[in-house]
C-alpha cells in the first residue's frame, strides 16, 4: 500500500479511526519509532515483543501493528486466532532483509554444533530456523543461562552479537547483518555534540556500532533508554536510537532537554527508520477500514517459529521490555 485514494481528503482521520477501532474491537500498537501523531493515538506504545505480548492477551479481535513486517508477524505467531494488519506490508527491516532464509540455513548447517540465538529482527522464516530468540532487554538474561562450552551462531544483527561477546567475553559466530539506522551514527559528529554539551551523558542503543557505543553512557533497548531519561541525573540527554524515540521522552519530562545523535554530516535524516516512516495515519485508517493488508502464516511454519520465541519467554520472562543491558 502507498497511494490513498482522493476520498480521503477532508475526512476527519482520528475521528475514523477511533470509529474503526471500537467497531472492529481492534487495538491499535505502536512501536517506539512510529511518527508522534501515531504513538499519540495507540493504545500502547512500546518494543515490539512487549506490544506483541499485550495484544495477544487483550479481547481485541484486530491488531493493526504500527511498526514493521516482522513485528506484525511476531504478533500473528503469538495470537494466530486474531486478525493482525500492517498499515504497510513494505515496512520492512534491513536486518531481516540481510538474513534470507535459505542462506542462513545454510550456515546453520555448516556449523551443527552452534545452537542460533537469534534477534527479533527476522523473519518467521529464520525463527524457525532458529533455537533461541533474544531482543536486545532479553539478550544478556539469556545468554548467562547458556553453558560457556556451547558454540552460538548470533544474527542478523552484527553490532548486537558484538556488544555482547565483548561484554560476555563469549565467542560467538556473528552473522554479518546491521541496521541501517543505527549504523549511520557519526563518530566524529558524536564527539563534537558531547563538546557542545559537557556533561551530557549518551543512551545508545546496542544495534549501534562499536564507535557510537563506546561513547555511550548506557546501552539498552528502546525500553531501557526510555528507563534511563527518566533516572540519570542531569538536564540533557545525548540519544543514539531512531529520534522517534525522543516523543516519548518529552512527554513524560518536559523538563530535559534530548538530543538525538547526528548522522554522517551532523544534520541528515539517516537516521529516521524509512521503513517505520511508510507507516501514516492514512494508511491507519484504510487498513482499519478494509482490514487489508493481512499477515498470514502457514500453521506448521507459525508452531517452529513459536518454539524459538517461547524458549526465550520462559528464560527471560521477568526481562522482556525491562531494558536490563543496563548501564555500561
Amino acid at each position: 500500500m502507498t497511494d490513498q485514494p482522493q476520498s480521503l481528503t477532508g475526512l476527519d482521520l482520528r475521528a475514523e479511526i477511533d470509529r474503526l477501532r471500537k467497531e472492529r474491537n481492534a487495538i491499535i500498537l505502536a512501536h517506539y519509532y512510529q511518527r508522534p501523531e501515531i504513538q499519540d493515538l495507540a493504545d500502547f506504545v512500546g518494543d515490539s515483543l512487549e506490544l506483541s505480548r499485550k495484544a495477544a492477551s487483550s479481547d481485541a479481535e484486530v491488531i493493526a501493528f504500527c511498526g514493521v513486517k516482522f513485528m506484525a508477524e511476531t504478533a500473528k505467531i503469538l495470537a494466530p486466532d486474531k486478525i493482525v494488519v500492517l498499515p504497510d506490508l513494505n515496512a520492512g527491516c534491513s536486518l531481516e532483509d540481510s538474513c534470507p532464509p535459505e542462506k542462513f540455513a545454510a550456515f546453520r548447517a555448516a556449523h551443527p554444533d552452534h545452537i542460533a540465538l537469534t534477534y527479533i529482527n527476522c523473519s518467521t522464516e529464520v525463527k524457525a530456523l532458529s533455537d533461541i530468540i533474544v531482543t536486545s532487554s532479553s539478550a544478556e538474561t539469556i545468554l548467562a543461562q547458556i553453558p560457556p562450552e556451547q558454540k552460538i551462531i548470533f544474527g542478523p544483527d552484527r553490532h548486537l552479537g558484538g556488544y555482547l561477546s565483548r561484554k560476555f567475553d563469549r565467542e560467538m559466530l556473528l552473522w554479518p547483518g546491521v541496521c541501517i539506522v543505527h549504523e549511520a551514527f557519526s563518530e566524529t559528529e558524536l564527539l563534537k555534540l558531547k563538546a557542545q554539551h559537557p556533561g551530557a551523558p549518551v543512551a545508545a542503543h546496542p544495534e549501534c556500532p562499536p564507535s557510537i557505543i563506546d561513547h555511550a553512557d548506557y546501552v539498552g533497548s528502546t525500553s531501557g533508554i526510555l528507563t534511563f531519561a527518566k533516572t540519570f541525573p542531569g538536564d540533557t540527554l545525548i540519544v543514539a536510537t531512531e529520534p522517534h524515540i525522543i516523543h516519548q521522552m518529552e512527554k513524560a519530562l518536559p523538563e530535559k532537554t534530548f538530543i538525538g545523535a547526528p548522522g554522517a554530516d551532523g544534520q541528515c535524516a539517516c537516521n529516521i527508520c524509512p521503513y517505520m516512516a511508510l507507516n501514516t495515519l492514512e494508511k491507519l485508517y484504510v487498513t482499519l477500514r478494509d482490514l487489508q493488508p493481512r499477515i498470514e502464516i502457514e500453521e506448521g511454519l507459525r508452531l517452529q517459529a513459536k518454539k524459538s520465541l517461547d524458549r526465550m519467554l520462559d528464560m527471560a520472562s521477568g526481562s522482556v521490555g525491562k531494558g536490563d543491558l543496563g548501564a555500561r
